[in-house]
């Protein structure tokens, strides 16, 4: 059994790939796919204009096709996780920065951090 941290790690890679060359979901992934992970990377990818848009909203004049494609991605799957809530948006969010992290850079963990807080802080709002 994939934990929901690797789950997370290979539907952020499944997702990267489809951003970066337009291929069908998956199709260039290589590795088990859980379903946790498949369902959140088809979701995520169905609604990654929705959810671009909200990075847009909160980035003030840095919209998220600017942002790197691992980044984008990271913050689409963190969104997500928020809007969905079955797990709290402290570990949305830890999650999330962590994948920026390790994939990134610790600066990429900042931007992701600062983003997806703002956007738990308004949705509590």
């Amino acid at each position: 059994m994939t934990s929901r941290r690797e789950a997370r790690r290979a539907a952020l890679f499944m997702l990267f790939q489809w951003d970066v060359t337009g291929k069908p979901l998956g199709s260039t992934y290589e590795g088990d796919v859980d379903e946790f992970a498949r369902d959140t990377a088809e979701r995520v990818a169905a609604s990654a204009p929705e959810l671009d848009r909200r990075i847009d909203e909160v980035t003030e004049g840095w919209p998220a096709e600017r942002l790197g494609a691992l980044e984008r991605n990271v913050l689409r799957v963190g969104i997500y996780e928020l809007d969905r809530g079955e797990v709290p948006p402290e570990v949305a969010i830890d999650e999330a920065v962590r994948l920026a992290k390790r994939y990134a850079s610790d600066e990429a963990g900042k931007l992701v951090n600062g983003i997806l807080g703002r956007i738990a802080r308004e949705a509590a709002a």
